[in-house]
């Protein structure tokens, strides 16, 4: 008799072990899935982008940039917002290409970096969505 209900504990106990790993199993292949990124159309992207006007600033050397920004946003509102941001986005270019010099906007990594900078500062002011994408369309530096 005390042999049927030892062996009954532990079959309880190791169904209950079991029962709890597969939950944790399925808890954290659930939660360790990437969310699934909706590829935008050519149409929606442009819907949801925002022209730039030209430019114009010195940069910490005495040459001076001359630039068009496309800024890419995860939706047609972001987009919207953007646009009234505009004076936003010249104040955040400027202040970033015052404190750099020819040298380092010159090659891809230093216009990389220059993007990345204007997203990082226009997604702390952003309220209807994100940047998604930074985009020079022009770049003269004389």
């Amino acid at each position: 008799m005390k042999k049927n209900k030892l062996l009954t504990i532990m079959l309880i106990i190791i169904a209950a072990l079991a029962l709890v790993g597969v939950i944790a199993f399925v808890l954290l292949t659930q939660l360790n899935k990437e969310p699934e990124v909706k590829e935008l159309s050519i149409e929606e992207i442009a819907l949801a982008s925002v022209a730039i006007p030209e430019i114009k600033t010195n940069l910490a050397d005495g040459n001076y940039a001359v630039l068009q920004l496309t800024i890419q946003t995860e939706s047609e509102d972001a987009a919207k917002e953007l646009t009234q941001r505009i004076f936003q986005v010249n104040n955040i270019a400027i202040q970033e290409l015052s404190e750099m010099t020819e040298e380092d906007l010159q090659g891809k990594q230093g216009k990389i970096l220059f993007e990345k900078a204007i997203k990082a500062k226009m997604n702390e002011l952003m309220q209807e969505g994100e940047v998604q994408q930074v985009y020079i369309t022009s770049f003269i530096i004389s």
